[in-house]
């Protein structure tokens, strides 16, 4: 696989396998550890804003890891999950934590599908990965992949704000995510956002669903 940008450099080296080992959690420890972060489980979140989708439809989380957001999807009776992503430790070890889930190399700046495949695509902490200067070719590929929806969980800011990650600052970004889509696509339209606070800070993520204005067929 291609490297195109330093941080895709990252997660595929030491330092993506470190987060990694770091990421391996059972559903019910995934929701615990929301609980802990929000006040609320992710599977309370993923019910408000998927709950109501056909569990027929077909779903792609860029930078799924070892596939926890796509067990839980599973967990909620979604049948047909795919999952990218760019560190193939996480790829191999997804495999052997999930069944009936097609997880495979790749990265958010080259979906190795067709136009219009998915129902549904999403990401969970991963545009806050990518620079501001290739967000744009990210969302993108996100947009060309999707049928009709785009969900995402991601660090919330009213502007672009550079944080330091594990001593390097060129790794995590906060920004209105939901914003800049509607920004660049004409045809989406915001169906649903949620500002999370955390339970032990002022930190704000942002949970948000969008939908094609006209669905591609």
């Amino acid at each position: 696989m291609s490297v195109p940008t330093p941080q895709v450099a990252a997660w595929t080296g030491e330092f993506g396998i470190e987060y990694t080992n770091r990421s391996v959690l059972s559903t019910e420890q995934l929701d615990a550890s929301y609980r802990q972060k929000y006040s609320i489980s992710r599977t309370e979140l993923n019910q408000a804003f998927v709950g109501g989708m056909d569990r027929s439809i077909r779903v792609l989380e860029v930078g799924s890891n070892v596939g926890n957001q796509l067990l839980m999807l599973q967990q909620m009776g979604f049948k047909r999950l795919y999952g990218i992503e760019v560190q193939p430790y996480a790829v191999e070890l997804s495999k052997t934590r999930t069944k009936g889930i097609n997880i495979i190399e790749g990265t958010a700046f080259d979906i190795p599908f067709k136009d219009s495949y998915f129902d549904l695509v999403f990401t969970s902490g991963v545009l806050i990965h990518i620079s501001p200067s290739d967000i744009a070719a990210a969302m993108t590929e996100i947009h060309r992949c999707t049928r009709e929806y785009i969900w995402g969980f991601e660090y919330y800011a009213d502007r672009y704000t550079k944080v330091t990650y594990r001593g390097r600052t060129d790794l995590l970004w906060k920004a209105d995510f939901a914003k800049l889509y509607l920004q660049r696509f004409n045809d989406l339209a915001l169906i649903s956002e949620r500002r999370i606070r955390y339970s032990h800070s002022e930190d704000v993520d942002s949970m948000f669903l969008l939908k094609r204005i006209s669905p591609h067929s």
